[in-house]
């Protein structure tokens, strides 16, 4: 089995598994690869390092299996592609108060400051006490691809 990174025309990088170099080059000259971000079939590999399994490899323990009966959402790339757009609106719409979240979400929820959208940086302890307080919060990755134009 190989595993590649690859990336698309519009630079998402994601990962690709394969029975062999000759697989990935059938599949891609086919049109079968596609980018799970925005559905491109333009599709390049990218240099990556190989993983080697020594006797000094620290092993990772398995994922826990998800409950019985349930199954993570598998989303189209379409629907991929709404989701980041989604998720890159409310970005742009809100003002970063950076580190003082927690004390600005606290001040709008008490009325004691104007209400308004705001994103910034809170530990998971300020994030489960805000919602405990009954703080309406949305926990959201901070990575670039919500900073960066979809294309």
């Amino acid at each position: 089995m190989k595993v590649l990174d690859l990336v698309c025309a519009q630079g998402h990088v994601f990962e690709g598994w394969f029975g062999s170099e000759e697989d990935y080059l059938q599949q891609r000259a086919a049109g079968l690869i596609e980018c799970p971000v925005c559905g491109d079939h333009t599709i390049d590999k990218r240099l990556s390092a190989p993983y080697v399994h020594t006797p000094r490899s620290t092993v990772v323990p398995a994922a826990p299996a998800p409950a019985e009966g349930v199954r993570a959402p598998v989303l189209s790339p379409e629907e991929q592609s709404r989701l980041l757009r989604a998720l890159r609106a409310l970005v742009r719409d809100s003002d970063d108060v950076g580190e003082r979240f927690a004390e600005e979400a606290r001040a709008m929820h008490r009325g004691e400051v104007p209400a308004r959208s705001i994103r910034g940086r809170a530990t998971a302890q300020e994030a489960v006490a805000l919602l405990e307080e009954g703080v309406p919060v949305l926990p959201l990755p901070d990575t670039p691809l919500l900073k960066e134009p979809l294309q």
